[in-house]
């Protein structure tokens, strides 16, 4: 049987102690999410985000925006979120609508802000492997690994995708802790024979069912990053049924990644609350 890296317990156990910090702080952190235009999924993680937020003691501040708003109208808002000293973290929820710049956007949040580390100057700390606040997803597949105690320093670890959002970031974060790391993409050529090599493999690809048993060796730990809805429900990037008795461990879909993801941008709230101060 391969271990299951539940995501969803090691989450729960972040927030509980994050609540315990805050409410002994008597403290009121405030998380702002943007979001701009009406697209159903940005609708509900908002609506997750906030009542995450709530459950462990912050301040959640919504600012809606319509879709055919420019650029500069959401650059008003995040201005005023800047400005605002109850605001510690700043998210903009993504995707935006067409016609909106979003790097323009993501710049304009304050550094100390950037909750969802995406601004070039929470990238540029992540390079340099100094002190900031790291992307949410990325931070959250580190966590899950440290829970379940799995060794990095001197593995070989292949990361499947190179997003600026989820494979780059991750990378960088194992190579902090001394991992070998590769990262496959679209152009590798026969990909699946160096993720075997893979010690942890983490697939990000975005593409449903990519990584299948040929894909990894035996005992190897597989974090599935995807989310995809098909007719048969959600899956991952992963062949999960494949994998099966086959990885040592490996992350569910749902119930892996996604949950550690809010816990992150909580913790990374938490986090630019107490430099603010």
């Amino acid at each position: 049987m391969s271990t299951i890296l539940d995501g969803k317990a090691v989450a729960a156990r972040i927030r509980e102690g994050l609540k315990t910090e805050i409410s002994q702080s008597g403290s009121e952190p405030g998380l702002a999410v943007v979001l701009v235009g009406n697209d159903p999924a940005s609708e509900i993680y908002v609506r997750n985000k906030g009542k995450a937020a709530r459950a462990v003691g912050m301040r959640s501040i919504e600012q809606r925006l319509p879709e055919d708003s420019r650029t500069e109208d959401v650059l008003a808002v995040v201005k005023e979120l800047n400005e605002d000293p109850a605001v510690h973290g700043i998210l903009v929820q993504l995707p935006l609508p067409q016609g909106v710049d979003r790097r323009r956007v993501i710049e304009a949040i304050r550094p100390e802000k950037d909750v969802d580390g995406l601004t070039q100057a929470s990238q540029g700390a992540l390079v340099e492997m100094t002190p900031g606040l790291r992307p949410c997803t990325p931070a959250g597949i580190m966590d899950l690994l440290d829970a379940y105690h799995v060794e990095l320093a001197g593995r070989r670890a292949v990361v499947v995708g190179r997003s600026a959002l989820v494979g780059l970031p991750t990378a960088l974060l194992l190579l902090s802790r001394h991992a070998t790391v590769s990262i496959l993409h679209s152009r590798s050529e026969e990909p699946w024979r160096v993720a075997r090599e893979a010690d942890v493999l983490v697939a990000a690809a975005g593409r449903p069912r990519l990584v299948t048993r040929d894909w990894v060796k035996p005992g190897a730990v597989v974090v599935d990053v995807g989310i995809h809805r098909t007719e048969n429900g959600l899956v991952g990037d992963v062949d999960r049924e494949s994998l099966e008795g086959h990885a040592g461990a490996l992350s569910p879909v749902p119930g892996g990644v996604g949950p550690m993801t809010i816990a992150e941008l909580l913790k990374n709230t938490w986090t630019a609350y107490r430099g603010l101060r």
